[in-house]
């Protein structure tokens, strides 16, 4: 376990990908010092810590910072690596982990929140369509690498796990604000009991964020973002 102070990490509560490392620290079993971002603002840690991209999460792990979320997720499963495994033994299934963990990134998730930003319902509908058509390939990518198992990364939650599930707070907070369930029973059985298992997880269910205090949240940003527009 590392000592306390060796390890801080920038970020903030509501971010589902600040959430990735917070889960793969827990899995560690690693004690870290968290230094809460204010929304709206960049600390002068965060700007020195990521001058590229100056954005949330970043690991700094004695004095050298890590940047964006599964390159941090994959650094911690590396730089503890006799705690329990993140990313798969096997060299293809790695690869088909990562392949995945991108596909939530580029397309699942930025379908997700486009539904809750769009206007008009034709453009709702469409981006409601996109949501449904990524759930379905994520639940057969579910039957196919979980293997029968509780998880993506097996008998325990994994890398894709924690990519995917990093998601789950903010897609409940889409189905409460919009009055439609995404993942159900019926079109995406595997993904149901996955998500319940995994937001239940020893890992997990200490640092996922409670869904009501998400939408309040997602009720402010969307005042803000009103002006704006």
């Amino acid at each position: 376990m590392a000592a306390s102070g060796d390890v801080k990490l920038i970020g903030a509560w509501a971010s589902p990908y600040v959430l990735r490392p917070r889960i793969a620290l827990n899995m560690k079993s690693v004690e870290y010092e968290f230094l809460e971002e204010k929304f709206g603002q960049k600390s002068e840690l965060l700007l020195k810590s990521n001058p590229v991209h100056k954005k949330i999460p970043v690991l700094i792990h004695g004095d050298r910072p890590v940047c964006e979320s599964l390159i941090i997720v994959q650094y911690i499963d590396e730089a503890w690596a006799g705690g329990k495994p993140i990313l798969p033994a096997d060299a293809y299934d790695r690869a088909t982990a990562r392949f995945w963990a991108a596909y939530v990134d580029d397309k699942f998730f930025p379908s997700l929140s486009g539904f809750g930003k769009v206007q008009g319902e034709e453009a709702k509908k469409e981006m409601l369509s996109q949501v449904y058509d990524s759930l379905a390939l994520l639940e057969g990518a579910y039957q196919t690498i979980s293997k029968e198992k509780p998880f993506f990364g097996g008998d325990q939650i994994g890398y894709l796990d924690i990519a995917l599930g990093s998601f789950l707070g903010w897609l409940r907070v889409t189905e409460a604000m919009s009055q439609i369930k995404l993942i159900t029973d019926e079109k995406t059985p595997g993904l149901a009991e996955w998500a319940e298992r995994f937001v239940a997880d020893e890992a997990v269910k200490d640092v996922m964020p409670e869904t009501e205090k998400l939408i309040e949240f997602a009720k402010i940003i969307f005042a803000k973002m009103k002006p704006a527009a």
